[in-house]
C-alpha cells in the first residue's frame, strides 16, 4: 500500500469513527504531524475524501468534515434500499453451510446485546452483520456503492441503533434478514432487507 493510500484510509477511518466532528476543520499542518506524512500527501488525501463525500473543500478556508442534512440522509438511504436488497438476495444464493453457522451466531450475539441493554455492542454488531451480508453477496460494484453511501452518512451522525426504542424495532428485522439468507431464500432476503432499510428511512423522517 502506498503512503497516500495508507493516509487516506487512516484519515477516512478517523472520520467514520467520529474522531472528527461534523464541520470540524481539518488543518493540514496538524494532520501532517498526526499521520506523519507530507503536506502534499495530506492535501491529496483530503481531495480524495472530498470525492468520497466525507470532506468539503472551501476556497481560501481549507477542508472540513462534511455535515449532511436529515433530508440528504434520507435520500442516501433510499438508494441503499434497492442496492442492499439486491446484495442480500445474492448473499442467500451464495452462502455456505459454514457461513450459515457464522451468520446465525451473529444474530444470537445481537439478541443478547439487546437483552442486556448493551446498545454500543449492538450497534457494532449491526454494522458487522450488514458488512458480512455484503461480503457474502460477492457483488463488487454494489459493495463499492454501499461503502460510499455509508461513508457519506458519517456513522456518528446517525447511529440509529442507539435511539431509545430503536433496537426493539431493528432486531427482529435483522433476525429476519439472517433467517432469509440462511434459508437460501433469495427473494425473501431481498424483500426483508428492503423492508429493514425502509424502516430506517421512516425513522430518519421522524427525527
Amino acid at each position: 500500500m502506498s503512503e497516500l493510500s495508507e493516509v487516506h484510509q487512516k484519515l477516512r477511518g478517523a472520520i467514520l469513527r467520529g474522531d472528527f466532528a461534523p464541520r470540524q476543520r481539518l488543518i493540514e499542518a496538524e494532520l501532517t504531524e498526526d499521520f506523519g506524512a507530507s503536506r502534499f500527501v495530506i492535501r491529496t488525501a483530503l481531495i480524495q475524501l472530498a470525492s468520497d463525500g466525507l470532506v468539503e473543500l472551501q476556497p481560501n478556508r481549507g477542508a472540513r468534515v462534511r455535515e449532511i442534512s436529515a433530508q440528504e440522509a434520507i435520500e442516501i438511504t433510499e438508494i441503499r434500499k434497492s442496492v442492499e436488497g439486491l446484495v442480500a438476495g445474492r448473499a442467500a444464493q451464495n452462502i455456505t453451510d459454514e457461513e450459515i453457522v457464522e451468520l446465525r451466531l451473529l444474530g444470537e450475539q445481537m439478541s443478547e446485546a439487546v437483552a442486556h441493554g448493551e446498545l454500543m455492542t449492538y450497534s457494532d454488531l449491526n454494522a458487522i452483520m450488514h458488512a458480512r451480508v455484503r461480503e457474502l453477496g460477492h457483488h463488487a460494484t454494489a459493495n463499492r456503492i454501499i461503502e460510499q453511501l455509508n461513508g457519506q452518512m458519517v456513522r456518528h451522525q446517525f447511529r440509529l441503533s442507539l435511539l431509545p426504542g430503536r433496537p426493539s424495532v431493528s432486531l427482529p428485522e435483522h433476525l429476519a434478514i439472517i433467517d432469509a439468507v440462511c434459508a437460501r431464500d433469495a427473494a425473501r432476503a431481498e424483500v426483508v432487507m428492503a423492508d429493514h432499510v425502509g424502516s430506517i428511512i421512516r425513522t430518519l423522517r421522524a427525527l
